[in-house]
């Protein structure tokens, strides 16, 4: 009995060792998939989002550093100001002014290389020098606003026509597998995908950079109300 039951168990044995050293010698390969090259599976539209994508950033980062350094305020300007024109030295404001290289010093220096006209053209002069620095401010985010209109329109597109090939191919062949559908699917939504995030880069980067230009806005008012005042006290 023993003797039999060694002969029925070593074929048993003999496969499951086969069986082991087959998948030890030939284990499952994983496709290894880049981005770069998983974005590529999106199509030719794909090329234009991601060069529209380098223009957002190289945008965002420009107009950060210029709006940054434009709206960055001294916090005793103009209180250093109000204490030389109430002692009327004007040629002193306008030095503290110059040594202030930002927007909000050259609209100041507008309204008090003004003193000794009437206050409405000081105010005037105040008001064109702020129109044109906050038009300073504002060059470029056209671009930001059209690319987050652009960006997915394109991606949309290049979803549509990947969709349309998709089912023309099938009623050529006939051939309705949900491995060729969804395959060729998901390729070509990468287009919409990658248009959505530089839509909504651009998009986000577009209303920051304004916010930040009304912040400033409504500190310049403030500064420019404290000036006027000053003038007429003098």
């Amino acid at each position: 009995m023993t003797f039999l039951n060694f002969f029925l168990q070593a074929p048993v044995t003999d496969t499951i060792a086969s069986t082991t050293q087959t998948i030890a010698t030939n284990p499952e390969t994983t496709e290894h998939v880049t981005y770069i090259s998983f974005l590529l599976k999106g199509g030719f539209l794909i090329i234009p989002i991601i060069l529209l994508l380098f223009f957002c950033v190289y945008v965002i980062v420009e107009r950060f550093l210029s709006i940054k350094k434009a709206t960055k305020q001294d916090i005793m300007l103009v209180n250093d100001l109000k204490i030389q024109l109430k002692s009327g030295k004007i040629d002193t404001a306008l030095m503290l002014c110059n040594r202030q290289p930002s927007a909000s010093g050259n609209i100041l220096q507008a309204g008090i290389s003004n003193i000794g006209r009437p206050i409405s053209e000081i105010e005037s002069a105040m008001e064109k020098t702020t129109n044109i620095e906050i038009g300073q401010m504002e060059k470029g985010l056209g671009y930001l606003g059209l690319i987050s209109g652009i960006a997915p329109i394109l991606g949309f597109i290049g979803t549509i026509s990947g969709v349309i090939k998709i089912f023309y191919s099938i009623s050529v062949t006939e051939n309705i597998s949900i491995g060729n559908i969804s395959g060729g699917l998901y390729e070509k939504m990468i287009s919409s995908g990658a248009g959505l995030v530089v839509g909504v880069v651009a998009y986000s980067a577009y209303h920051m950079f304004n916010m930040m230009i009304d912040n400033f806005v409504l500190k310049s008012e403030k500064q420019q109300m404290e000036i006027i005042n000053a003038i007429q006290q003098a």
